[in-house]
């Protein structure tokens, strides 16, 4: 008897278990992003055009989230943009209707889920942060995205300060090299000066000796009579 109740028991749980595993066939309402996460924050790795079937692998018991595959692919969608055939009408799928469309309730974990789903995606070198929450990967991106403009400001402002006091030195290099060409200059001009005037008192003294060698002419004396010079 006892081993009846147990073979009973058992064929029962063979027949629970695919109803348990099995999805819930919805269609998307709109173009709806399928995203790596229960919230319009994490990153998007599809889209799902309107009116396509999607199958419905489960949903969140405190968030209207559902866990969904779109051919071949799994993601998540609001279950507002998701509707499900229930008593012979499209519903949109809510936590009133998971049971009744045979939808498990299960949990997100960005670990365990993106292990099996996102490998080969740019997003998964980030699961760390993102298993803290969205909200968390956000507040730290923010504060790192603010570090960057911070450095880059202080870096704007060094480059600035070095370029005035590059311009200060090269203005001051350009007030000495006016100073010395204007003191060469001088300089020049005196040393022209000195030699124009040395040249003229030398021209002055020459005329001077040219004028001392001069031999007076003999005409320009009167012979007297019995004078030997003036018979030569």
């Amino acid at each position: 008897m006892k081993n009846l109740f147990v073979k009973i028991a058992a064929a029962g749980l063979l027949m629970l278990a695919p109803a348990i595993a099995q999805a819930a066939e919805g269609y998307s309402t709109a173009n709806v992003n399928m995203r790596a996460g229960p919230s319009t924050r994490y990153p998007a790795v599809a889209v799902i055009p309107a009116g396509s079937s999607v199958e419905i692998r489960g949903c969140l018991s405190d968030l209207n989230w559902c866990d969904v595959e779109f051919y071949g692919g799994r993601g998540w969608v609001s279950g507002q943009y998701v509707q499900a055939l229930y008593q012979q009408r499209r519903v949109y799928v809510g936590p009133q209707y998971y049971r009744p469309l045979g939808i498990p309730m299960i949990r997100f974990s960005v670990d365990n889920y993106w292990d099996r789903y996102y490998r080969n995606r740019d997003f998964y070198r980030e699961r760390d942060r993102w298993s803290r929450g969205p909200d968390y990967y956000y507040r730290d991106r923010d504060n790192r995205d603010r570090d960057r403009d911070r450095d880059n400001r202080d870096r704007d402002r060094n480059w600035r300060e070095r370029d005035r006091d590059r311009d200060g030195r090269d203005r001051d290099r350009d007030w000495r090299d006016d100073n010395q060409r204007g003191d060469r200059q001088r300089g020049d001009r005196q040393r022209g000066d000195l030699q124009r005037g040395d040249l003229q008192r030398g021209d002055r003294q020459g005329d001077d000796r040219r004028g001392d060698d001069r031999r007076p002419d003999r005409r320009d004396f009167d012979c007297r009579p019995g004078d030997p010079s003036c018979d030569e």
